[in-house]
């Protein structure tokens, strides 16, 4: 769980410099979000 919070942290601003818009930059954020939920779900 830790291993995949350090590598969001990382990955932040490679997914930013990836965004064109605002509504992108927000609907990445929420794709990561899902992904960060569901590890935790999984770790359960």
């Amino acid at each position: 769980m830790r291993k995949l919070l350090i590598a969001l942290v990382l990955a932040a601003p490679l997914l930013a410099s990836a965004c064109n818009t605002v509504k992108g930059f927000g609907q990445d954020v929420e794709k990561a979000g899902g992904a960060l939920e569901d590890a935790a779900e999984k770790a359960k």
